[in-house]
Formats: C-alpha cells, sequence, structure tokens
C-alpha cells in the first residue's frame, strides 16, 4: 500500500499517512470511518501543501505534526496552476450521492433510508437512472417488493430527478466555512 500511495502523489507516503492519521486519531474516528475518496482527498491537499504547488487558503484550526514537521491542517486551498477538470452535464448516479439528493430519509415513508430502491423496478423494464431510483428505508422497500409504487399503495415524497451539482453531492454536508469559496 505505501508504495502505491508513493507512486499516486509521487512523494514518501509514510508523511503523509502519518498526518491523515493523525487527524483521524484527533477527530476519534476509526480508519474505515473516512470513505476511500475523502481520504485521498484530504492526503492530496496536503501533499499538495507540502510539494508546494498549493496554498492553503483557510483553515479548520487543527495542526498536523510529524516528527518533522509541524502544519495547519488546510481547510480550503488554492493551486498554483489552473487544472481543466472535465464537465459532466450531471452527477455519478452513486449509492452516497442518491442518499444526498434524497436528504438521507425515505422517499415513501420520510424515515431514515438505508436502501435504494427502482421506482419501476427493473425486473419490469426500469432504468438505472437518476430518474427512476431512490432512497428508500428496508420496511418500505421490502413492501414495495416487486411492484411500482402506486401497485403497493406508496406515494413518492418528491419527483426523482438528476441533479446538476456533483461536488455538493459528492462531499455530503459541507463545511460552514466553505461558502465563501463555492459559488
Amino acid at each position: 500500500m505505501n508504495s502505491t500511495f508513493g507512486s499516486f502523489f509521487g512523494v514518501g507516503s509514510v508523511a503523509g499517512l502519518a498526518v491523515v492519521f493523525t487527524l483521524m486519531k484527533k477527530w476519534g474516528l476509526p480508519v474505515w470511518a473516512l470513505g476511500f475518496a475523502a481520504l485521498l482527498l484530504v492526503i492530496g491537499a496536503v501533499v499538495l501543501v507540502l510539494k508546494d504547488k498549493a496554498e492553503v487558503v483557510a483553515t479548520n484550526g487543527m495542526v498536523f505534526r510529524s516528527a518533522t514537521i509541524s502544519m495547519e491542517a488546510p481547510s480550503v486551498v488554492r493551486l498554483r496552476r489552473y487544472v481543466r477538470v472535465p464537465y459532466r452535464p450531471h452527477a455519478p448516479l452513486t449509492r452516497r450521492a442518491v442518499f444526498a439528493r434524497d436528504e438521507w430519509s425515505c422517499q415513501y415513508c420520510t424515515a431514515p433510508a438505508e436502501n435504494l430502491d427502482h421506482v419501476v423496478p427493473r425486473s419490469r423494464g426500469g432504468t438505472h437512472t437518476w430518474e427512476n431510483v431512490v432512497a428508500s428505508c428496508r420496511r418500505c422497500n421490502a413492501k414495495k417488493e416487486n411492484r411500482t409504487p402506486q401497485e403497493a399503495g406508496f406515494h413518492l415524497a418528491r419527483r426523482p430527478f438528476a441533479p446538476t451539482d456533483g461536488f455538493r453531492l459528492t462531499l455530503g454536508r459541507l463545511e460552514p466555512g466553505w461558502d465563501t469559496y463555492l459559488g
């Protein structure tokens, strides 16, 4: 794993991992609590700052320490050189993004959501698209089975839609200090 991490970021992995694990220990988080993407995001931001490819615009008050350096934890960084990001008309359809779009609540009964459900079941020609996938609780998902909401006697809280802001869905809940920097 260390060689993969080091080759991915072009630096020795021990310093980067030490910073991330220090952060997680300070927050009291186990390693699995951060998703892989979030873990790479934190490591990537710190590495970019250490390699002088980005500058820290805002910090969150925490301090990362290793045997040789001490630095404030970056909350917002600015790249020193522009990097073009490909345009995506819609957010990628992921489990986390569907839960974020539906505000982590069942679209049939508003209980906390645990599952994804196809409004029109795939066995009946339903597609795996934003307009046909909703968050649901286990009870409603089991009760609906292989039927449409009308056949099961359910009503959707709101019509499913394809969100355009995939960045915010990917991050989930945003830190309050980021509002200044996000459009």
